[in-house]
């Protein structure tokens, strides 16, 4: 990979080079909060969770205080795996979603919340691999809220679109909350205006002075559950108060020479595996081929296929991920793809709305972060007083029996969010990710190619135009494909649009080391991000 980087798309932005900290995120403040830690003597670990709090509330139509969160972290000469999602409450079953009237999960109010778990992540990290204190780490986020902060040009047409969205859909008490704390005025805020979230400061600060304590165990989580009670949701103190966050070891494949490495179910990170597991098997020399686009939808078509059907908590799943990456079975999957797009079905393998972010210092510690309440602003609940938006995570439950995602109390579900991370012959090369829910694989893919197939520096890779399968044979496609490829996907059978907007692609982050020490980093030109750099 860095032996030819090349330059074949004009990137919106340069390339970023540094040597003692890099923090690449898609809000320029919650990056530059994260910085600040590694100037004031900390590590990647300690800017990780400074970024991480900063965006609860500078992009909280993304995530908040109430998301799940996975990490990948490179420390001590090895790469650990952190799972913060939580599980379905006690109280809750498929019988008892089905009798208060839903045929499925819905997607807001209180019956989607699963127990939070991005508190806990924060303060596993710091309390494992940290140098600062937690207190320290998120004493930047707990100012700018108390003092405000600009709100950015992207953020602010996604807070005002889902403002107006809410309004006509979400009545009832329960979201009162939601609308006192983003929405006073009946809108969102315009980009620059500036934003004050007291009720965040509040909260932030005693998650930080009691190591999380307080949201699992303490004042806030007696305000969760009384509200949950009020308003006929199933999680509870005990829920909270049982959550621990899970150190996992990462999955990876093998591709062009490098490990490519995501957390294990229940993430979707092993979807992108199973792609690449198939694509292993091409050989891409050009990207202007319409072959390029076309193999890369169908192997994730085909790894999406088998995610839909086997993925799960891995408590429930029914078949091993070994076997679902074991090479054979990607040879097995790559002789489906043929010059015509297909409907895609799981195969049978041998037996055998999201913020992300990377981070890294001079010491050789790097973090992929990933942090989201799913679908925009979540569940659209907000504990009054409290400033915790809740994600909506159990709305990828389903109420088949039969089915391997099936509801159940204490299950984790299917999980969108998904860190990645790259190694080359046991030794780090670097963080990467896109946020945006079931793009999120998708771009896991491209990104990769770009960076490995067609030895793209960071930036680049990041520039170049995406593509999203949806279902079945359908695709969209970003305005700037060239168009001799749009033409070739349509007569191989692929339904194509073409967007008119860059919303939902994906919005990505990358950070590489260099042989020689140094830090190369490159940040989603669709979004707000910045890289910041020391």
């Amino acid at each position: 990979m860095f032996d030819a980087w090349i330059y074949p798309y004009p990137s919106r932005r340069a390339v970023v080079f540094a040597r003692r900290g890099m923090v690449a995120a898609s809000h320029p403040l919650a990056a530059q909060a994260g910085l600040s830690m590694i100037q004031a003597g900390g590590n990647a670990i300690d800017a990780a969770v400074a970024t991480a709090a900063c965006l609860t509330f500078m992009e909280p139509g993304a995530n908040g205080i109430g998301s799940d969160a996975f990490a990948l972290v490179w420390s001590g000469g090895k790469l650990h795996g952190l799972n913060a999602s939580g599980p379905a409450p006690g109280a809750i079953s498929i019988e008892a979603v089905r009798r208060a009237g839903h045929t499925e999960m819905p997607t807001h109010g209180w019956t989607p919340v699963n127990v939070p778990g991005a508190p806990a992540a924060w303060a596993a990290l710091i309390e494992r691999f940290g140098k600062l204190t937690l207190p320290q780490v998120m004493a930047p986020a707990i100012q700018l809220a108390e003092e405000g902060h600009p709100v950015a040009a992207g953020v602010a047409r996604g807070w005002q679109a889902t403002a107006a969205r809410f309004a006509s859909m979400l009545r009832g008490e329960q979201y009162r909350g939601w609308f006192e704390t983003f929405a006073p005025d009946g809108t969102g805020p315009n980009p620059g205006d500036i934003v004050r979230m007291p009720f965040h400061a509040s909260t932030l600060r005693a998650i930080a002075e009691t190591g999380a304590r307080a949201f699992y165990e303490g004042a806030l989580a007696e305000k969760i559950d009384a509200d949950a009670q009020i308003h006929g949701g199933y999680l509870r103190m005990a829920d909270l108060e049982a959550f621990k966050p899970e150190w996992v070891d990462p999955i990876s494949v093998p591709y062009r020479g490098y490990d490519i490495c995501e957390i294990p179910p229940n993430g979707q990170g092993i979807v992108a595996l199973m792609a690449l597991n198939i694509l292993r098997g091409f050989e891409f020399s050009d990207r202007e081929r319409w072959e390029t686009y076309h193999r890369q939808i169908e192997a994730i078509k085909l790894g999406f296929a088998d995610g839909k059907h086997y993925v799960s908590d891995p408590r429930a799943m029914r078949v091993a991920v070994s076997d679902l990456l074991a090479p054979a079975y990607g040879d097995e999957r790559r002789k489906l793809i043929t010059d015509r797009a297909l409907d895609p079905a799981p195969g049978q393998p041998p037996r055998g709305g999201t913020v992300y972010f990377a981070t890294a210092d001079g010491e050789g510690n790097m973090v992929s972060y990933i942090q989201s309440n799913y679908m925009g602003f979540g569940s659209g609940i907000v504990v009054r007083g409290t400033g915790i938006s809740l994600q909506n995570r159990g709305h990828t439950f389903s109420l088949d029996p039969g089915h391997v995602n099936a509801l159940a109390p204490g299950k984790k579900t299917y999980h969108t969010i998904i860190p990645g991370f790259v190694c080359k012959d046991g030794a780090p090369v670097g963080p990467f990710g896109v946020m945006g829910g079931f793009m999120q694989p998708q771009g896991h893919v491209q990104v990769i190619s770009n960076l490995l197939d067609f030895h793209m520096n960071p930036q680049s890779a990041l520039d170049a135009p995406r593509w999203q399968w949806t279902e079945g044979r359908q695709v969209t496609l970003e305005r700037t494909i060239p168009g001799h490829i749009v033409e070739r996907l349509a007569r191989a059978g692929h339904q194509l649009r073409i967007a008119t907007e860059s919303g939902g692609f994906g919005r990505g982050q990358v950070i590489v080391r260099l042989p020689g020490g140094a830090l190369a980093g490159g940040t989603e030109p669709r979004t707000d991000g910045q890289i910041a750099a020391w």
